[in-house]
């Protein structure tokens, strides 16, 4: 499954992770060393709810924890399991 907002469409992004060495000049040092630089990936907060569509029927999406918080969805009611 990919890890994709049904929604918004907002996806894992890519950079890079700076490693660095020595104190800034700014504050006093000789300036800063890169010593290593490796790529990773910011992922969203995507949860599972079930929504109410607009045809009014009850289904599962992955959406992304901004647009859950914003109430752009109905939720669905949940079953009752008493028997």
């Amino acid at each position: 499954m990919a890890k994709v907002c049904e929604y918004s469409g907002k996806r894992p992004q890519v950079g890079h992770k700076i490693v660095r060495r020595g104190k800034a000049k700014r504050e006093g040092g000789i300036g800063q060393n890169v010593t290593g630089i490796t790529k990773r990936r910011w992922k969203p907060n995507l949860q599972t709810i079930r929504i109410v569509d607009a045809n009014g029927t009850v289904r599962k999406v992955r959406v992304c924890a901004r647009y859950i918080r914003a109430g752009k969805f109905v939720k669905a009611l949940r079953r009752n399991r008493s028997v």
